[in-house]
């Protein structure tokens, strides 16, 4: 039955795939604000804050498309969305992007006609129990009831993951990750399984996070990251270097702090300077102002200033770089050229 909605999902979202209008851009700038779609409450990564302001790791990435669009980053309708309407919302021209914890798979890339613009996170699905109830592996979860978001790959996932190992479990399905974390608490289910990072997150919420343990099998690979329609690749070029400058950023130690500074005149690095607008038209030949990156880094910091900030060992996610560093400290972060 599960199944039957995820993929009745899957088709609506690629019959609605198109139909929007491929001027994003145009769109954009008429309307003031970029419709972003987010997940409905994802500690660290999308939430609001007490004064009701959206924030988060990929908040963050909506700003950036703002701020190099618009030149503001709070020029950014929230739009939440769950498992099941995110594609919907995208396909139908409702948001302009997504940047929600979403997965970069074949199906959702080919078949749904959505355009991956990179990774912003790597991740993985994992397991969260009570400590109390004994259990080290997931190779022990035999006939546990399991909390699960319809519409994802981790639904899927977990039946791959069940059925190779010989072992059985009740699904008890769930729409937004806040409805896990209540159920999960009243103990309406064993597991909770989404991605690591998600895991990470909303034990930090808890009033007693050492009660609960994540388990150490990584089932899969969860490339999370932002997305938009086919069709319109200018909207997809600009969504996919505001990231990439934000990657950049960092590997070259430009920070929301001196970013402004070091954009008053050339540096002695040339591609800090491409891509600051001090030499070259790169900006102009996605439509954009000069200084669009320079507002983008400005508007939130690069990408090792926002994962800190948000996500990173000193918060209550506390989630180390790892995969998630730069390639040149060993990590899978990596942007092409700015050049």
């Amino acid at each position: 039955m599960q199944k039957s909605v995820f993929f009745g999902t899957f088709a609506a979202a690629g019959l609605l795939a198109g139909m929007a209008s491929a001027a994003t851009l145009e769109d954009v700038k008429a309307r003031g604000m970029v419709n972003c779609g987010v997940a409905t409450g994802v500690p660290g990564f999308a939430f609001t804050d007490a004064s009701g302001e959206w924030d988060g790791f990929d908040v963050a990435v909506c700003r950036a498309v703002a701020a190099a669009v618009l030149g503001d980053g709070k020029k950014v309708n929230f739009v939440p969305t769950t498992g099941k309407t995110r594609f919907t919302a995208l396909a139908s021209g409702e948001v302009d992007m997504l940047a929600r914890n979403t997965t970069w798979t074949y199906s959702r890339d080919v078949d749904l006609k959505f355009t991956f613009v990179g990774v912003n996170y790597y991740d993985g699905q994992g397991f969260m129990v009570r400590k109390d109830l004994g259990v080290t592996s997931a190779k022990e979860l035999d006939g546990a009831t399991v909390c699960i978001q319809t519409g994802t790959t981790t639904e899927l996932n977990l039946a791959d993951y069940f059925r190779i190992n010989g072992m059985s479990y009740e699904p008890v399905p769930i729409e937004t990750n806040a409805e896990a974390q209540q159920k999960y608490l009243a103990n309406a289910c064993d597991v909770y399984t989404t991605d690591a990072s998600g895991l990470a997150a909303t034990r930090a919420t808890f009033e007693t996070p050492a009660d609960h343990i994540i388990l150490p099998e990584i089932i899969s690979k969860e490339p999370l990251g932002p997305l938009v329609r086919q069709g319109d690749d200018q909207w997809a070029d600009i969504v996919r270097w505001t990231f990439n400058v934000l990657v950049i950023a960092e590997e070259l130690g430009v920070t929301s702090a001196n970013v402004v500074e070091m954009s008053k005149a050339p540096t002695n690095n040339p591609e800090i300077n491409r891509m600051l607008g001090t030499e070259g038209e790169y900006g102009a030949m996605m439509g954009l102002e000069k200084d669009w990156a320079v507002k983008a880094i400005a508007a939130g910091g690069n990408y090792g200033e926002i994962f800190e900030r948000n996500i990173g060992e000193k918060t209550p996610i506390g989630l180390a770089r790892g995969l998630n560093a730069q390639w040149t400290q060993g990590g899978l972060l990596y942007a092409p050229p700015f050049r």
